[in-house]
């Protein structure tokens, strides 16, 4: 059975991303599981599903973009920003009616400052933590706060169609951590004058998981239901993919020897002459778009040989985990690893 790895599950609508944990759960009969970001219940698309020790790597991930296609409605507020809240107003009538007049171009300029580092307030039914509480706890109780805005980063946002008989506007958004596309269209809406909420969601990427290669949860469902183990366990190898594959914001680093790989995972720092550094991290010369840990500018993904016949002809290495350069030790200093031998135990 597979023990570890990260399944690209494609979420439908009416599940909550736990849901989708606890069918994992049921499929693999491991308890360890986690997922790289949540997904509202009536959003659908990729949510990638952290299996074993790969639970591990979600905290990595933040310095991944995620992709969405969004289609809003306007002339409706509602207290969750998403057609599926309750409605505070509904202009829609007047829409319809020509008593309120929204243009094509006065819809593109609304868009137009969403663009790049841009403040914006969480939804007040959102999981942002604020007092030890998140915010959609504080609304449930009806209990009013003051919603601060936060960071956030829009790489891209482009509209693909605006249809005025209807009033709605659809557009694609890839944009980074933190960033809530229900509040970009009750943004929008406050500017038009007239409102507007979310009416659809798919995420289409997160990182390196693009939809195009996500597993639908009704098949693992299904794999679950038949209860065939074996083709369980060859689905699984098939459809799981390896811990270092999200990690490209990373540098790669190959320790050259078996003796420094085992040393390594057994919490050993390794010296920079010690590796083959293949891929220096992304953002070690340049500025990131957005905040970021300052041990992400010098984080390695590490492997390594276990045999030094392998070493020596340089066959394919193994992944170890993740280190970051230590500036006061001059070397490499394990952050997490996920590779161990019976030996290192």
């Amino acid at each position: 059975m597979v023990r570890e790895g990260i399944l690209n599950i494609n979420k439908p609508a009416g599940m909550t991303s736990h849901d989708c944990i606890y069918a994992v759960r049921r499929l693999t009969g491991i308890k360890r599981i986690g997922h790289t970001g949540t997904l509202d219940p009536n959003a659908t698309g990729v949510l990638p599903v952290c299996i074993g020790t790969c639970a591990r790597v979600a905290e990595y991930t933040e310095l991944d973009y995620k992709s969405y296609d969004c289609t809003m409605q306007l002339g409706l507020v509602t207290d969750t920003q998403d057609i599926w809240g309750e409605v505070l107003c509904d202009k829609r009538d007047e829409l319809f009616s020509g008593k309120i007049e929204v243009t094509e171009d006065e819809i593109r300029k609304a868009f137009a400052p969403v663009s790049g580092l841009i403040d914006q307030y969480p939804p007040k039914y959102s999981a942002v933590r604020y007092g030890g509480k998140r915010l959609y706890e504080y609304a449930r109780d009806g209990q009013e706060i003051e919603i601060k805005p936060r960071r956030v980063y829009i790489e891209s946002i482009e509209i693909r169609d605006i249809d005025l008989e209807k009033f709605t506007v659809r557009f694609d958004v890839t944009c980074g951590k933190g960033t809530y596309i229900r509040a970009i269209c009750n943004d929008v809406g406050e500017v038009l004058g007239c409102g507007a909420a979310m009416s659809a969601l798919v995420r289409t990427g997160s990182g390196e998981f693009k939809i195009e290669d996500a597993v639908p949860l009704e098949y693992l469902k299904e794999l679950t239901a038949r209860g065939d183990q074996e083709e369980i366990v060859r689905e699984l190898e098939r459809l799981t993919i390896a811990p270092d594959f999200p990690l490209t914001s990373f540098g790669r680093a190959v320790i050259k020897t078996s003796e420094r790989t085992r040393w390594f995972i057994n919490g050993g720092h390794i010296r920079m002459s010690e590796v083959r550094v293949e891929r220096e991290p992304k953002y070690k010369n340049e500025d990131a778009p957005f905040e970021i840990r300052e041990e992400y500018r010098h984080a390695y993904a590490v492997y390594g040989y276990f045999d030094e016949e392998k070493a020596e002809c340089k066959a394919t290495p193994e992944f170890l985990g993740v280190a970051f350069y230590n500036f006061d030790y001059k070397k490499l200093v394990a952050d997490k690893i996920f590779r161990r031998t019976d030996e290192s135990l």
